[in-house]
């Protein structure tokens, strides 16, 4: 597929390529859509196999903003950047100071933040060119995931309640996939009110911190998902979701932190033919894009923790839309994403 045919199917609205020669600086930056205000999305730096696999990444993240954003009521549209090479070897400050010009000179369309592969020092280092940037040591908000995970936890309550017709998690049983940061302090918030956890992970030092700290059940990770529980909770890895792991679920519910959960849309279709209700990835982990959003207003923690506990009344919104209209999950979020979109459009079309 041709680059501007790919651009047009999924309406972008620019790509712009980086290059600095004397810093081996090797970029792309990916707006999808700017009608909520400027893109927001965070830089990535992974050693791709190819350039044409970075721009599939940077197009795919991109489009995922824009839906990520709307859906979590920010006044934001969707954007990306990735950076090719190796985070562990090649960059610099020369080259991170090179790619910050190239986000100045997008003139306030394009706002980064971190992601893989990159740091808060490398974000310094981008804001000696230009403002354009949030989660700098300088007004920065620090570690996200406590954050993160708060917009979980009132997530899967949210799911609960649609399912189970109480959001109280005590006495649940919930089996979560990675004890990573976000999924440590979640199991923290389900220890507290009571739940039963089931804990994998490939780190066998960060599984047995949960057993030792949450009296976690650890399992080895290949049984996490056909173990008996309420609710299935994937916090590691992407594409957990698939045929062999959703013919083996117990579970009534899925509400976790990873991104791209869903193998492919046909598997989020197979877990409604299931029963099995699951809370669409992009929203139910909004909570970070939200805690770095404030930041552009004057960061405010009061009014970042009352919106991310606004996920729950969102979710309900998407189970909602769901049933009513008899669709998958996450075909309602996308759905309530787009309205949002198409009527800043419709109002906008007023004064042009």
């Amino acid at each position: 597929m041709t680059i501007f045919k790919k651009l047009v199917q999924d309406d972008f609205e620019q790509v712009v390529f980086c290059q600095d020669k004397a810093s081996g600086l090797k970029g792309i930056i990916a707006i999808h859509d700017t009608t909520l205000g400027p893109a927001l999305g965070g830089t990535r730096m992974w050693n791709y196999d190819s350039d044409e696999e970075a721009l599939e990444d940077a197009l795919r993240l991109a489009k995922g903003m824009t839906y990520k954003n709307a859906a979590a009521g920010l006044n934001l549209g969707g954007g990306k950047a990735v950076i090719i090479g190796d985070a562990s070897k090649d960059k610099s400050e020369a080259m991170y100071r090179a790619f910050g010009r190239y986000v100045e000179s997008l003139n306030g369309r394009y706002i980064t933040a971190e992601d893989v592969g990159t740091t808060e020092q490398d974000m310094d280092y981008i804001h000696m060119e230009t403002e354009y940037v949030t989660g700098t040591s300088d007004g920065g908000v620090g570690d996200p995931s406590p954050v993160t995970s708060l917009g979980i936890y009132y997530g899967m309550k949210a799911a609960a309640k649609h399912v189970f017709g109480s959001d109280d998690l005590s006495g649940k049983t919930i089996a979560v996939q990675g004890v990573g940061q976000v999924a440590y302090h979640l199991c923290e918030y389900l220890h507290k009110e009571g739940a039963n956890l089931i804990v994998t992970d490939i780190n066998e030092a960060a599984v047995g911190r949960a057993v030792n700290d949450f009296q976690a059940k650890a399992v080895a990770p290949d049984d996490i998902y056909g173990v008996a529980c309420d609710i299935y909770s994937p916090c590691a890895l992407g594409g957990t979701l698939n045929d062999e792991t959703i013919d083996v679920l117990q579970a009534k519910v899925v509400a976790g932190s990873a991104n791209n959960q869903l193998l492919t849309n046909e598997h989020g279709d197979k877990l409604q033919e299931k029963g099995i209700v699951y809370a669409p990835d992009y929203v139910i982990n909004s909570g970070g894009v939200i805690n770095v959003a404030d930041e552009l207003a004057g960061y405010n923690r009061d009014r970042v923790m009352n919106k991310v506990k606004g996920i729950y009344d969102i979710l309900l919104e998407v189970f909602t839309i769901a049933e009513k209209e008899n669709i998958p999950t996450y075909v309602a979020a996308d759905r309530m994403a787009e309205k949002r979109i198409q009527a800043m459009k419709d109002s906008l079309g007023q004064y042009l």
